[in-house]
């Protein structure tokens, strides 16, 4: 059985001292990779993971989930670049196609969300490599690009994916695949597309890296583990598509009021809303022990990193520490 690596994700809504605070507990509780997601309403993740970088040693630190709309992907090389060397090489790229819906509202259109990815990661991976580019693709037109500085490393490129297609796609040119999932049956079904991606490759990877990008909540009161990560579920089922739902037997027809109540705003309505299945299904919950159990399950499923994904609990630098019980159990 393969060894398991864990990971943890930061949204930095709030300050980055806070985030640095956490990220620095983080690495003293022994997570392996910290992934910071990229929106445009919250602190920028490039800044972010800067500050990051000049505050931890060991930690693996990267974008969980970047896209390849709102920037153009020459611009994340520079990015990421940049921030392997200010951390001495320990930067992760994390990309995937991005929330439709997100950037819409700021008037950028989401096409081709699987040609975009495919497009941007060659195109990130050659200007990493040190080529000079030229690209004529679907979506991008690159006449001549080149970084102006070495990368010392091959700076590892994950692909955000549940679809099948892009699952594959992860399979074919990615490093890893984060997959916003939490339940062995999901990766059940995610496997058997990415193993296609992978037998599509001329040269074959020494290790790609599967990683179960998971709604997690610890406490050791489960009561309050279970309350705090409600709203976190109520927002994966009103997201999911009816294919998810019905591989977890959950009713479309009340997904569709959850949805509808979180358009509203009525949060308390949405969690009030979300039943046991929903967070069996969606979620990875529970006292340190109930969270080993869980991530056995998943390696067992060959997962090879989990990552402690919003709210990671009640209270978030507690709940990092319990983490750290989790981590300690795998060593």
């Amino acid at each position: 059985m393969s060894e398991i690596k864990f990971g943890i994700e930061f949204l930095p809504t709030k300050k980055v001292s806070k985030l640095v605070d956490y990220s620095k507990l983080a690495e003293e509780a022994g997570v392996d990779y910290i992934w910071v997601t990229d929106h445009y309403n919250n602190r920028n993740v490039y800044a972010s993971l800067s500050a990051i970088a000049y505050a931890t040693n060991k930690v693996l630190i990267g974008t969980g989930v970047t896209n390849p709309y709102v920037i153009n992907p020459c611009w994340t090389a520079s990015a990421i670049a940049t921030i392997d060397e200010i951390s001495g090489g320990r930067s992760i790229l994390g990309i995937g196609a991005g929330d439709k819906i997100t950037l819409e509202s700021i008037g950028i259109p989401w096409t081709k969300p699987l040609t975009s990815v495919r497009e941007a990661v060659e195109i990130i991976r050659s200007l990493l490599d040190g080529e000079t580019v030229k690209y004529e693709g679907k979506i991008f037109k690159i006449k001549g690009a080149r970084l102006n500085f070495k990368v010392k490393r091959r700076i590892p490129i994950y692909i955000g994916a549940q679809a099948p297609k892009m699952l594959r796609l992860s399979g074919y040119m990615g490093d890893g695949v984060l997959i916003n999932a939490s339940h062995p049956v999901d990766f059940e079904y995610a496997s058997k597309h990415i193993k296609e991606g992978l037998e599509e490759r001329t040269e074959k990877p020494d290790f790609f890296d599967i990683v179960a990008y998971t709604a997690m909540s610890i406490d050791n009161d489960i009561s309050k583990a279970i309350e705090a990560v409600k709203i976190v579920v109520a927002f994966i089922v009103g997201g999911s598509s009816p294919m998810i739902l019905q591989r977890h037997d959950i009713d479309e027809n009340k997904a569709e009021i959850i949805r509808n109540t979180i358009a509203k705003g009525d949060f308390g309505g949405a969690m009030q809303l979300v039943d046991d299945n929903m967070i069996e299904a969606f979620s990875v919950v529970g006292t340190p022990k109930d969270i080993i159990n869980k991530v056995e399950e998943l390696r067992k499923m060959g997962v090879t990193q989990v990552v402690a994904g919003s709210p990671i609990g009640p209270k978030v630098k507690d709940a990092i520490k319990l983490y750290g019980e989790v981590i300690e159990a795998f060593k």
